[in-house]
């Protein structure tokens, strides 16, 4: 079925998406100073926000039209938890991002160093909850 193959697919886009930023380019990130790491951020995340939040909804999206074309609730399981995404993203990690996003460049120092580390825990979150999704769509597969 196309269109649970196809929420898969952007289910694991999505989680390998958040693994690599969780795994490799904040870690790298931190490594910079206060300054160039809050500057990094910034333009990385706006990209991020608008590339997860698009494939979280098409996989969420195509996930439930898998449940309704093969009358299997498997496949909602893995829309919910792909589609959670955003109002975790809007809950709970919003309220950090809007505040890094106020600071400006030259103000950047330990404070903001210490939210950065902050968020990277908060969008660990949105990793796990790709990996989940792309697991429960894989059992309904099945």
């Amino acid at each position: 079925m196309l269109s649970g193959q196809l929420a898969l697919v952007l289910a694991a886009a999505f989680a390998g998406a958040a693994f690599y930023i969780n795994f490799a380019e904040h870690p790298a990130r931190l490594g910079l100073d206060d300054k160039s790491l809050l500057k990094q951020w910034k333009p990385s995340y706006a990209a991020g926000y608008t590339m997860q939040s698009t494939l979280a909804a098409a996989s969420g999206a195509l996930g439930l039209l898998a449940a309704w074309t093969s009358q299997d609730w498997r496949w909602i399981v893995g829309a919910i938890l792909i589609v959670a995404n955003w109002p975790y993203t809007l809950i709970g990690i919003m309220p950090t991002n809007h505040k890094l996003k106020a600071i400006a460049e030259n103000d950047a120092g330990p404070a903001s160093r210490a939210m950065l580390q902050t968020w990277a825990r908060l969008h660990a979150v949105r990793t796990m909850l790709g990996l989940a999704a792309t697991a429960a769509y894989l059992w309904a597969m099945n």
